[in-house]
């Protein structure tokens, strides 16, 4: 196992067992039950505090990547603002606490209630994606809400390269208005004559899990007139920063990529306060997801598949996007994983696969818990109930103290709704 994929404060108890932030996941297993996203607290205050020490206070946490009321308030403490993308991550944000005037307000498609929720609360800026949603605010204004100040975000046209779903910077995209379409150029004239909208900066976002770093100094480059003949006081970059995964992965820290950035906007004589949303590059490595192996099945001259107690429900980006993960057993953390299987989970679908080439050891047995590193983004954000399967658990950790910060789901949760 790569012990580099863990996360920061993990270390190997005696009996090779792996301990993170103080507490043996075998003990948090017998507490907690399986399957459980168990983060490392410290890790996640650190990547924060190295964002803000990167871009500065005005910074945002992506918190698509993961939020509940705990992350929220955490990153909050530690200096950062929360970019939300909808209605229910603004009142997340809100019940934990952190002032409306460090939210950065996304979406390509607000409703009439999201924006009316936004300028009624004062979310600090909001970042307009279209001439419709102009059309919404100017009427919200008109009927007696707050100018709210704004972003546009702007479609550079680059190509990132990352997978064709999470490409959101090139020109065939419903995200932004176009550059070399002009609906840019129109967009911000429009935005700076308006009386319902105070125009403060320009946005860009290129893509998710983008490895390369000169994708984003491209974004830079082709924005830079724009940015500099309207003089506008921000400019956000957007996040994207890709992480690794698997062995053999490597990605630019959240330093390094901020020391590009800033290189780049100011080769291109950006004066413009330059600012970022970094979602994953915080909250990935801080988790592992630990499961209990239920079946084990040998075929043959063809694969063995192990069945855990989770799947897609809890972690789809390998159904969505064919990504990669590690499979170890906790109890074994550094022993040799020999043994090819495939990490399948329990629902009604022959798609539900968490990992198609895990390496376990030989030993591995019914019963065991079974962990997949790097999974505190787009896990539990992107977590269903397929199934009827009982959501997960969120477990932080420090200084061998564990706490719960979202509970499991029970079964009378998946009848709330119904009437």
């Amino acid at each position: 196992m790569p012990l580099q994929l863990l996360p920061d404060h993990s270390t190997i108890a005696a009996d090779g067992s792996l301990v993170i932030g103080g507490c043996r996941v075998d003990d948090l297993a017998s507490e907690f039950g399986t399957p459980f996203f168990v983060y490392d607290e410290v890790h996640l205050r650190d990547r924060a505090r190295e964002a803000v020490a990167a871009f500065g206070p005005g910074v945002a946490y992506a918190s698509k990547a993961f939020l509940c009321t705990a992350m929220a308030a955490l990153v909050h403490e530690e200096g950062m603002c929360i970019d939300v993308a909808t209605g229910g991550e603004m009142r997340v944000a809100l019940a934990a606490g952190v002032p409306a005037d460090r939210l950065v307000m996304h979406g390509n498609n607000k409703s009439n209630l999201e924006l009316e929720m936004a300028l009624a609360e004062g979310v600090g800026r909001i970042v307009v994606d279209s001439f419709d949603e102009m059309d919404r605010i100017e009427a919200l204004v008109a009927g007696g809400l707050p100018v709210p100040s704004v972003l546009l975000r702007i479609t550079p046209g680059i190509e990132a390269h990352t997978h064709e779903f999470v490409k959101t910077g090139q020109d065939d995209s419903k995200f932004g208005f176009g550059l070399a379409s002009g609906a840019a150029r129109t967009a911000l004239d429009r935005a700076h004559r308006s009386t319902a909208m105070h125009l403060v900066g320009i946005h860009v976002h290129i893509g998710s899990q983008v490895f390369v770093v000169d994708s984003f100094r491209k974004a830079v480059q082709t924005l830079a007139p724009l940015v500099n003949d309207l003089g506008l006081p921000e400019f956000s970059i957007g996040g994207g920063l890709g992480v690794a995964y698997v062995e053999g992965e490597e990605s630019a820290t959240i330093t390094q990529w901020g020391a590009v950035m800033n290189q780049a906007c100011r080769d291109a004589g950006i004066t413009a306060q330059v600012s970022a949303e970094p979602g994953r590059s915080i909250a990935a490595a801080a988790a592992v997801t630990v499961y209990t192996v239920g079946t084990i099945k040998d075929l043959p001259g063809i694969r063995t598949y192990v069945s855990v107690d989770g799947g897609m429900s809890d972690n789809p980006r390998p159904v969505l996007y064919g990504s990669g993960y590690e499979t170890f057993l906790p109890r074994a953390v550094a022993a040799d994983r020999p043994r090819e299987i495939r990490l399948v989970g329990k629902h009604c679908e022959s798609g539900d696969v968490l990992v198609r080439e895990g390496y376990v050891p030989d030993d591995l047995a019914v019963g065991d818990l079974l962990a997949t590193p790097v999974t505190g983004a787009y896990g539990h954000s992107m977590g269903s109930n397929y199934n009827k399967v009982l959501r997960p658990p969120v477990v932080f950790v420090r200084d061998g103290d564990a706490r719960l910060v979202v509970r499991r789901e029970t079964y009378d949760d998946l009848l709330r709704l119904d009437v």
